[in-house]
């Protein structure tokens, strides 16, 4: 696949004049094609300035994201993703929602072969969340992944993130 035909259709990368929107809009997400689809590899986005609102006291509520995947034939863009996730900003919803939205959303874009997403929320009222969801493949090694992650994402120093 040759590098034009890779950023076909991509409008915000390398464009100066960025608008930031603060309202939720999953159409902020673009693709472009995986160069390696033949092998499982990792693609990991961390980020850790995450805010959204409180639903009830829309009191801001910050975050450390942790979006993990193995991409299947389309890939995404991280400043999209970077533009996506801002439009949290305004948002108002639960920590489980958040991530649960984040996850279906990419899901739909981009029918990875596995995908998770951990939201380390920090303390508010003396208490912090810390969501996790994760998804794989239906009927495949992902769906096998995605239970034993699911099952061990919290147990071991390699998972072990503490941003407070």
């Amino acid at each position: 696949m040759s590098r034009d035909k890779q950023t076909e259709g991509l409008t915000q990368l390398g464009q100066s004049g960025t608008r930031y929107d603060f309202d939720y809009d999953p159409t902020l997400l673009e693709t472009f094609g995986n160069r390696h689809g033949t092998r499982d590899y990792w693609v990991k986005f961390n980020c850790p300035e995450f805010t959204t609102l409180c639903p009830i006291t829309g009191q801001p509520d910050f975050a450390t994201l942790y979006i993990s995947y193995i991409p299947d034939e389309k890939m995404v863009e991280s400043k999209s993703l970077k533009l996506y996730l801002l439009s949290f900003r305004n948002h108002g919803d639960f920590h489980e929602d958040v991530i649960n939205i984040i996850a279906d959303d990419l899901i739909k874009l981009l029918a990875p072969r596995y995908l998770e997403v951990w939201g380390k929320f920090l303390p508010r009222g003396g208490i912090s969340i810390d969501p996790y969801v994760n998804y794989g493949r239906a009927a495949t090694k992902y769906e096998r992944l995605a239970e034993e992650r699911f099952k061990m994402h919290d147990l071991f120093a390699i998972d072990k993130v503490d941003n407070r």
